[in-house]
């Protein structure tokens, strides 16, 4: 077989079998593959301007530091000032601080007011804001919290900035977990009002919803010519998975990527040229399936259902 098949034979089965996928072993080995796409050139993002949401710890800290060592003016969207003057600092690159809780919608349209108003116009944004409640929690709209942070804001936000990412072939990277592979979309209890709350089934369920939106969003982002992706990061150390899932990052550990190693295919998707096709879900700088076997894959109504509930939930039409 020529060689190029047998590396694509390689990567999907590290897909497969999970863990050497998901770990640093994957990453280790696909980079080395004659399939691995080329780094973004030096400088490649130089005179662009990219916003990374939850730019203060883990990922987030990390794909704003290799956006600004392409050359972008790194956009901080954080809800702790300090701790976003403490990240760009460190940045070899210009920034500017927004404040903005991901989760508290009345926030997310105060931040948008203050962007449009004052930003220069944008070239991508970086959705990683994440959180892992450990016990069930609202938002200040009454929704629940990992659902809000990581589906209604990061929506919301993008669609309100629609106007400075219009023209500029703009890219939309949300940041998802592997978890989501274990969980169905939640369209019939979205804010997890019923049973026995989980908080990595609440973490699971809102990635999941990222993915299975995907398309809804890919089209309605493309009258401003905007190309949306949903990126998976592997299993990375991070502060948020040493807090929340404790065991697991004991266990895990040894194998598990580091920030930068799981930041990589964010700052690929909004570095590379020409611009990747948009509206799948990648991992490892490849598109990836969204389910396996068809286990936990969503249906069209499922897909048009729950876009109907965020639409209704952020006030947007859908």
């Amino acid at each position: 077989m020529p060689l190029r098949t047998l590396a694509n034979v390689l990567d999907s089965a590290l897909d497969r079998t999970v863990v050497p996928g998901f770990s640093k072993i994957g990453y280790a080995v696909r980079r080395r593959l004659p399939t691995w796409p080329a780094d973004p050139a030096p400088g490649s993002l130089a005179g662009r301007h990219v916003v990374v949401t939850g730019a203060t710890s883990g990922l987030g800290t990390a794909t704003a530091r290799q956006l600004s060592a392409l050359g972008a003016h790194v956009h901080l969207v954080v809800r702790n000032a300090d701790k976003a003057a403490d990240v760009a600092r460190e940045l070899p690159g210009p920034s500017t601080t927004w404040t903005c809780d991901l989760g508290d919608l009345d926030s997310v349209r105060a931040c948008a007011a203050a962007m449009l108003a004052d930003a220069p116009p944008l070239d991508a944004i970086v959705h990683n804001a994440g959180a892992m409640p450990a016990e069930r929690t609202e938002s200040p709209q009454g929704h629940e919290l990992s659902m809000s942070i990581h589906v209604l804001g990061p929506v919301l936000l993008t669609d309100l900035l629609l106007p400075k990412l219009e023209g500029h072939e703009a890219r939309v990277v949300l940041v998802t977990s592997g978890g989501m592979y274990a969980q169905a979309l939640p369209v019939d209890d979205p804010d997890y009002t019923r049973g026995t709350y989980a908080p990595p089934t609440a973490y699971a369920r809102s990635k999941r919803t990222q993915v299975e939106l995907l398309d809804i969003l890919t089209v309605r982002w493309a009258r401003a010519g905007v190309a949306v992706y949903v990126m998976h990061p592997g299993w990375a150390a991070t502060p948020g998975v040493t807090e929340s899932l404790p065991t697991f990052d004991k266990v895990m550990g040894p194998v598990l990527r580091d920030a930068d190693q799981g930041s990589d295919t964010t700052t690929w998707l909004v570095g590379a040229q020409p611009r990747p096709r948009g509206g799948g879900l990648w991992m490892d700088r490849r598109e990836r399936p969204t389910a396996y076997f068809g286990r936990n894959a969503a249906s069209s109504d499922e897909r048009r259902r729950m876009w109907q509930w965020v639409a209704d939930a952020t006030g947007l039409t859908p």
